[in-house]
């Protein structure tokens, strides 16, 4: 596994595989239609899952029949992301690395994931994989903290991030602030309500990677601490915002 990583990720993901996959929303519907339309995914077509994780996103873009190769450094990660979407090809590699010729690729997309790169190396390494006016799409589940019982959770488990990197700081957006081969579009977000079990809204928090690095007892405590602020119910609706960002290389 690459040094680089960072080592919430590294410790996290490779640990919390599983819950990840059992407990993580997948995406809705009217944001994956706007992927496939906007990076043009149909037969033929050759879109990079950066940061693929367990193939969220990756089983949801299959149908469109383009092919989809997963980028993903965490060995449990892509040990899944194989089980379960079979005919997706998973390099172990990064974003700032990536083991393709020039041209390789025709799009890519980065779920749950760019926050995590190095945005410059990352920028760089996909304008030389991807065609002039080739798209980036970056999109993002984000907790609806708008929701009472969100917001506690998000106030139980922040203690514990330390220097984890984090979507919601918007850092990464420096990155194509200072790359000028790059040219964005407005964001778009979608409201996402993610109809899951009480178990698996547990999974979904514990396999935060810097909750799902920490030692068995803390972990345990955080897992119990959500079980008590989710509402009552075999079934919990979790609230989310799912946002969508698209680049293009110039």
């Amino acid at each position: 596994m690459s040094p680089e990583i960072h080592p919430s990720a590294a410790v996290g993901f490779e640990r919390a595989a599983g819950a990840y996959e059992r407990g993580r929303p997948d995406f809705p519907a009217p944001a994956v239609d706007a992927l496939v339309r906007d990076l043009d995914l149909r037969p033929g077509r050759t879109v990079l899952d950066l940061g693929a994780g367990t193939g969220k996103l990756a089983r949801l873009l299959a149908p469109s029949g383009a092919t989809v190769i997963g980028v993903e450094p965490v060995a449990a990660m892509r040990r899944t992301m194989q089980e379960v979407v079979p005919d997706a090809e998973v390099l172990d590699a990064t974003a700032e690395a990536l083991p393709l010729e020039p041209g390789a690729a025709d799009a890519a997309v980065a779920a749950q994931a760019f926050h995590w790169f190095d945005g410059p190396r990352a920028l760089a390494e996909l304008a030389r994989v991807l065609p002039p006016g080739g798209p980036l799409a970056l999109i993002w589940n984000v907790r609806d903290e708008t929701e009472p019982w969100v917001f506690a959770i998000t106030e139980l488990i922040e203690p514990s991030r330390g220097d984890t990197p984090s979507h919601r700081s918007m850092r990464w957006r420096d990155a194509f602030d200072d790359a000028p081969g790059w040219t964005a579009q407005p964001l778009t977000s979608f409201p996402y309500i993610h109809r899951t079990t009480r178990e698996a809204a547990v999974d979904r928090v514990t396999s935060i990677s810097f909750i799902a690095a920490l030692e068995d007892g803390e972990r345990r405590r955080v897992a119990d601490a959500v079980r008590a602020l989710l509402p009552p119910g075999a079934e919990v609706d979790f609230p989310y915002r799912t946002d969508l960002w698209l680049s293009r290389r110039r």
